[in-house]
């Protein structure tokens, strides 16, 4: 059983640590206890019954409770298994910024780090060229510059 427990915001990683040396003090019927990337303010404890999950959180520091239902292994799959996607993106794209502060602003592709999943790019509103390192998943290409592949008609 897969439970998820809220924490503090910003305190996942300590919260996972104080779990994770319960469960070993007092060994208890918990496998495993995790911070998956991009989840704030909770952490997933597996378990092998409710009151396993109840007694390894119980009174922690930064711990504020259990999530009344349990999910299974589909649901927390994306987070917790690393993806391989094709990321599209290549130097020289104009892309648009779709999230973070600078949502609406065009920039142009320096950078690609495919393993962090960030690009950096320049403004090109900006005054002063500067480079920004945004998540891939905050952009989308508005334009290709195509280098030496027009067609001659």
């Amino acid at each position: 059983m897969i439970f998820i427990i809220k924490v503090t915001t910003n305190k996942e990683e300590k919260a996972v640590d104080m779990i994770a040396d319960r469960i070993e003090k007092k060994n208890l019927n918990s496998y495993a206890v995790l911070r998956p990337h991009g989840l704030r303010g909770y952490v997933l404890l597996e378990a092998e019954d409710r009151e396993s999950a109840e007694e390894a959180v119980f009174n922690l520091p930064y711990v504020k409770g259990i999530i009344g239902k349990t999910i299974g292994y589909e649901e927390i799959k994306n987070m917790v298994e690393p993806s391989v996607e094709n990321i599209d993106i290549k130097e020289g794209d104009i892309v648009e910024i779709i999230g973070s502060t600078l949502k609406g602003e065009k920039a142009k592709v320096l950078r690609i780090d495919k393993q962090k999943e960030e690009v950096v790019v320049s403004l090109l509103g900006a005054v002063v060229p500067l480079p920004v390192t945004i998540k891939i998943d905050n952009v989308r290409v508005v334009r290709r510059e195509e280098n030496g592949e027009e067609e001659n008609a």
